[in-house]
């Protein structure tokens, strides 16, 4: 296990999925761990389940993001690792797309994780790490994702010039790009469970590993590039997803 003892960590929408399991794997490698999420309850839960900080905080709000860093600021002065993961996704075909729902794809997916980097950058350690969660659908032209799918290559195409321009302080700055993974922001769409059912289906059978992935598998790959072990690896991307990004027409 790639070892983080010493090290602050700083979760966004920590509470579930993704960013659950990836506060877990951080802890078990030594890290301190903060997570955030919107939801009080949701936030609460999780991290006495985990052992961790939590602190509601919701990314969309600008302000909302400066009393989450003048807090952890207080507590803990600096953090190592940094993993931009709040995002949402909301499925809706070109012609379609709702302005409330461009603002709030873009909103939480590109400027809430743009802002979350722009004001901890001040609280981040030199030679510290900064992971954001992207999605293959930057390129996959995948239907019913081109506003989502805009988001994530915005924030990859961010995540390159950052890394460029961080590296003085050896800020090392990657993406990762899940393709299909278990998690409960899909029941978070609006869609019905048959059509989940039928969506997950479709999905499953265009992997040529033939199975979705896990949170835990994202996970793993997060606390590497957090790591020491990543210490040479910026302005890169991983896909992580089974197969599908380079076989599309399986």
């Amino acid at each position: 296990m790639n070892d983080l003892t010493g090290k602050v960590a700083v979760v966004t929408g920590g509470n579930s999925g993704i960013g659950y399991a990836t506060a877990k794997q951080f802890k078990e490698a030594g890290a301190q761990v903060i997570i955030t999420g919107r939801d009080a309850d949701k936030v609460a839960t999780a991290a006495f389940e985990l052992g961790v900080t939590g602190i509601v905080a919701d990314v969309i709000n600008l302000t909302a993001i400066d009393n989450l860093v003048e807090q952890i600021k207080a507590d803990f002065a600096k953090i190592d690792i940094l993993f931009v993961n709040a995002g949402i996704f909301s499925p809706a075909p070109v012609g379609q797309a709702s302005e409330e729902m461009f603002d709030n794809q873009m909103g939480i997916n590109f400027k809430g994780a743009v802002f979350t980097i722009e004001k901890f950058l001040p609280l981040i350690n030199d030679s510290g790490s900064i992971i954001n969660l992207s999605s293959i659908n930057a390129y996959t032209g995948m239907p019913n994702t081109a506003i989502y799918a805009a988001s994530k290559a915005a924030l990859n195409s961010y995540t390159r010039t950052a890394a460029t321009e961080l590296a003085p302080r050896k800020i090392r700055v990657n993406a990762v790009n899940p393709g299909p993974v278990y998690t409960p922001i899909f029941a978070k769409t609006g869609m019905a469970e048959e059509q989940l059912s039928e969506f997950s289906a479709a999905i499953e059978s265009r992997i040529p590993l033939k199975r979705f992935g896990q949170p835990e598998d994202i996970a793993k790959l997060v606390s590497f590039l957090a790591s020491d072990d990543a210490s040479f690896i910026t302005g890169s991307e991983y896909n992580i997803d089974g197969g599908i990004n380079v076989n599309p027409i399986i």
